[in-house]
C-alpha cells in the first residue's frame, strides 16, 4: 500500500498540498518570502505526530468505555542550530480531563498507541527521542 499526496506551488512561498482529497496550504514567515497564509511545513510533523497518536488514544479508551471531557496533546520540539535545521528530540504532552479517571487506563492508552499503533511515533523515534509525559485534572 502506498500513500500520495501531489504539491503545487501557488506563487510566493506558498504550496497547496491535497491529503485525502482536502487542500492544505503551506506558507512561509514574511521575513522568509511568504505572507503567513498557511503553517509551515516543519511544524505540520508536530501536528501530524499529534493526530496519530491522539487517535489512537481515544479510540482505546472508547472501545475501554471511558469517558474523558476533554483530551489535548501538545508536542514540543527541539529545533537544530545552523543548517540543516531539524527536529532532534519531541515531547508529547498528554492532557486529560475528566471525572474519575483512572491513570493507569490512561497510561495504558498512551503506551498501547506509541508502543503498537501510532506509525508517525514509529518513523520518528528511528530518527529523533520521543518522550511523553500524562497530566490528568479533574
Amino acid at each position: 500500500m502506498k500513500h500520495k499526496v501531489n504539491t503545487s506551488w501557488i506563487g510566493d512561498m506558498q504550496f497547496d498540498a491535497l491529503v485525502s482529497n482536502h487542500h492544505l496550504i503551506m506558507d512561509a514567515v514574511p521575513e522568509a518570502g511568504g505572507q503567513d497564509k498557511g503553517p509551515r511545513p516543519k511544524e505540520l510533523m508536530l501536528a501530524s505526530l499529534a493526530g496519530c497518536t491522539g487517535m489512537d488514544v481515544i479510540s482505546i479508551l472508547q472501545k475501554m468505555r471511558i469517558n474523558v471531557e476533554a483530551f489535548d496533546i501538545e508536542v514540543e520540539a527541539d529545533l537544530t542550530e545552523g543548517h540543516l535545521k531539524h527536529y532532534s528530540a519531541m515531547h508529547i504532552i498528554y492532557k486529560f480531563r475528566g471525572k474519575d479517571l483512572d491513570t493507569d487506563i490512561l497510561k495504558k492508552a498512551v503506551e498501547l498507541s506509541q508502543e503498537r499503533y501510532c506509525g508517525v511515533s514509529a518513523a520518528y523515534r528511528k530518527a529523533m527521542a520521543v518522550t511523553y509525559e500524562i497530566k490528568v485534572s479533574g
